[in-house]
């Protein structure tokens, strides 16, 4: 292997190895919690749920739950990671290592897209088993590109933004604080749940700026091939939100605390 890319690669291993070590913590529980939203919400309730177009609830909350699952887990993975090194000291190695900021910042996005991509598929699978057993087919997939496209523009934008908050963060308490007071709120608020079109019209013009609600609908657009905003909208909100969020972890790597807490 080349020289150059060897800590590239490194550092991608180990950031694999380090979730795939608690498989109960970073996989398991989070398909738990999206198999119970998927029983509560898409089946006992979703059956006195209806949506225009007659399409069933459960389908409206399929992709919504996967995307939820891919970016939470993006977020969770780069976000812990630093905090964790922080912790141990590990985080000092990096400054010294040969490896550029923009390697790093790939490294850490791209073993984070791995863990939001097999979170977000095995809760795909688990909504395609609850939706072929209520209406005895599985929900087809309508723009397979297109879903690929905005799961992975997503993760990689949650991944970057766990870089910065990482960097960012002095305790844990300020970790678990934008994860609770920021992070969820928009995720639930960006329209897994339910449609903006159901909304009065103050609330849906406060939702148009939440660009958690483009990437759902991405996602949504994906597969079941319709959403509540255009597509390329949606497509164009996801492209700059990577490059803002890009260009913030790049900042936090440069001007960040490398110290051990």
């Amino acid at each position: 292997m080349d020289l150059t890319f060897t800590p590239f690669y490194a550092l991608f291993r180990r950031e694999l190895l380090r979730f795939m070590k608690v498989l109960v913590q970073t996989v398991v529980t989070p398909i738990v919690s999206s198999a119970l939203y998927l029983m509560i919400f898409g089946v006992s309730l979703g059956r006195n749920i209806v949506l225009k177009d007659q399409l069933p609830y459960l389908a409206f909350l399929i992709p919504g739950l996967v995307m939820m699952s891919c970016l939470n887990n993006s977020f969770q993975n780069t976000t812990s990671s630093i905090i964790n090194m922080k912790f141990t000291g590990d985080l000092e190695d990096l400054k010294v290592a040969p490896i550029n900021t923009l390697q790093i910042i790939l490294a850490m996005g791209l073993a984070a897209l791995m863990r939001g991509l097999l979170v977000g598929g095995i809760t795909f699978l688990v909504g395609e088993g609850a939706y072929l057993i209520m209406y005895g087919a599985p929900l087809a997939i309508a723009n397979p590109l297109a879903l690929l496209g905005f799961l992975f523009l997503g993760s990689l934008v949650f991944a970057n933004f766990g870089i910065s908050v990482g960097f960012w963060a002095k305790t844990f308490d300020q970790m678990s604080a934008v994860s609770g007071f920021v992070l969820l709120p928009l995720i639930y608020l960006g329209g897994v749940f339910f449609s903006v079109e159901n909304l009065p019209p103050f609330w849906k013009s406060i939702s148009l700026f939440n660009p958690l609600l483009y990437m759902i609908n991405g996602v949504r657009y994906g597969i079941l091939g319709h959403s509540d905003v255009e597509p390329l909208t949606a497509l164009a909100v996801t492209t700059v939100a990577f490059f803002i969020t890009l260009a913030l972890a790049l900042q936090a790597l440069q001007k960040g605390s490398f110290q051990r807490w």
